[in-house]
């Protein structure tokens, strides 16, 4: 379970149209790519892909997560927190989060997960919308101690259906930009 700091500002959660000074134009296509990460990722490894769950149980929202999620703050929620592996390296760092009543009232089991991505069962299920992308620079107290770095790269968007909203953020750690770097190279030597 991330520790959670309370001297840390919030980051400000950007739209693609806010971006004053934009990533590279690599990072700024994978952050922004509408299609499942999980699909991506499952391609980018040549189905060498996994999940390792870190932590599943209800604790109390972050002040950015309560505003994303219209719940007031403060408020519980069910949290999710993954490492999402390419051929068992971390590759992302996913922290889902839905707040407790319209979970309960939903019926959604994300507690039954387990080593399944929830981004196939969200992108499964034609009943969810997805809301716009945000991104911002990751603060690095929300990490897993393991991988607390400054300036790792972040999405977040919020999946809907009807009442229910499941706000997914996913951080792109080292080990993915290398290993998009590699098969990157790798498709130029091919051509």
């Amino acid at each position: 379970m991330i520790q959670q700091n309370p001297v840390c500002p919030t980051p400000e959660w950007l739209l693609r149209d806010q971006l004053t000074e934009a990533p590279a134009p690599v990072v700024v296509e994978w952050l922004f790519h509408e299609d499942s990460l999980t699909r991506r990722l499952t391609r980018l490894s040549n189905d060498g892909f996994s999940v390792r769950p870190l932590f599943e149980g209800w604790q109390r929202l972050r002040a950015d997560e309560c505003a994303a999620l219209q719940l007031p703050e403060g408020s519980e929620g069910w949290v999710r927190e993954v490492y999402l592996l390419g051929h068992d390296q971390k590759w992302v760092f996913a922290r889902s989060v839905a707040g407790r009543g319209a979970l309960e009232n939903d019926g959604l089991h994300m507690d039954e997960l387990g080593t399944r991505s929830l981004g196939e069962l969200l992108f499964s299920d034609r009943a969810f919308a997805r809301g716009p992308l945000q991104i911002c620079q990751y603060p690095a107290s929300w990490l897993p101690q393991a991988d607390t770095a400054t300036g790792l790269w972040g999405r977040r968007s919020c999946f809907l259906r009807g009442p229910l909203s499941i706000l997914v953020a996913e951080v792109f750690l080292p080990s993915v930009w290398r290993a998009i770097d590699q098969s990157a190279d790798s498709s130029k030597e091919r051509r």
